[in-house]
């Protein structure tokens, strides 16, 4: 397997340059901003065309991340996770995300019943548990959905 020249002139660099680069290997007119948060670097592309980088529900964009982030750790063990955006579509999700939680836990409130949220990737569920953890009437628990590397959050009353 050949590496591409231009991967591995920008292995060395920043983050940013990686992804850049990688972006410009694909085809994608991009720029990149960088900010460095508590323990990882957030990736925020400029594109005309982001919903060919961000896919169906996501996808797209999380295997870049993916992508990004191993390159970054073939090169140094230490480097930070790397957090990929464009269009702000990880902001937005999050907050529907938040919002979609907040309204199931008044459920649970309300009725006293669980409520299963839908199959979720690890980040998703992240958010899920964190919006959560310190509400003391609602616990959370993720459940292996059958067939599928996704796993369903059922929140519950504390009893």
């Amino acid at each position: 397997m050949t590496e591409v020249p231009l991967i591995r002139e920008t292995m060395n660099a920043k983050p940013k340059e990686t992804l850049e680069g990688l972006l410009n290997s694909l085809g994608f007119s991009a720029s990149v901003a960088e900010t460095h948060m508590d323990d990882n670097i957030f990736l925020e592309i400029q594109t005309e065309d982001p919903g060919r980088l961000i896919g169906r529900q996501g996808q797209t964009l999380s295997q870049l991340q993916y992508v990004v982030n191993r390159l970054l750790f073939r090169q140094d063990r230490d480097v930070p996770k790397v957090t990929l955006d464009v269009g702000n579509y990880r902001m937005k999700s999050r907050d529907s995300l938040v919002e979609k939680t907040k309204a199931a836990a008044d459920k649970v409130r309300r009725w006293g019943d669980v409520v299963e949220l839908e199959p979720m990737n690890a980040y998703e569920r992240r958010i899920v548990h964190n919006t959560l953890k310190d509400d003391p009437s609602i616990e959370t628990h993720s459940v292996e959905v059958d067939g599928t590397r996704k796993k369903a959050i059922l929140l519950r009353p504390k009893h």
